[in-house]
């Protein structure tokens, strides 16, 4: 369970420390290829179905 004194930062430190280079480089490539559909696919099912995804993950959004 999440403790109010969860934060952004503390998470990309923890990240830091567990991930290795190869596994951070393969979360940053798949965000950018996920942005990139979003970008230029502007589908609104498309749209809406990478959206509900994000909250899926647990990315908050809005």
């Amino acid at each position: 369970m999440a403790t109010a004194t969860d934060t952004v930062t503390g998470r990309i430190d923890g990240a830091r420390t567990e991930l290795t280079a190869t596994q951070a480089l393969a979360g940053l490539l798949l965000v950018g290829v996920l942005g990139g559909a979003l970008l230029f696919a502007q589908e609104p099912a498309l749209h809406d179905a990478m959206h509900n995804f994000r909250h899926a993950a647990g990315i908050t959004c809005h």
